[in-house]
């Protein structure tokens, strides 16, 4: 397994107690807001990119946390060779 690293950008800021929610689901990522912008920064070891992403929104939506859309340096898709 590789770990892949991208970022789950928020459709809400989570409140603290929403935001304790998803740390029980999950230990490979961290929330923060930047520039406003709510955010869950993953390193997440699964098989391939798409199952780290799948998995991660699965964890984040089971919190009851809604995903917008998901950010990746280009490198994370093409590895630098």
């Amino acid at each position: 397994m590789r770990e892949h690293g991208f970022t789950l950008v928020l459709t809400a800021d989570p409140t603290d107690a929403e935001a304790d929610k998803l740390y029980s689901v999950f230990d490979d990522g961290t929330i923060s807001t930047i520039a406003g912008v709510p955010q869950i920064h993953f390193h997440r070891e699964a098989a391939s990119l798409e199952e780290a992403i799948r998995t991660a929104i699965g964890d984040v939506r089971s919190a009851g946390a809604d995903v917008s859309r998901v950010e990746m340096e280009p490198n994370a898709v093409m590895p630098t060779i």
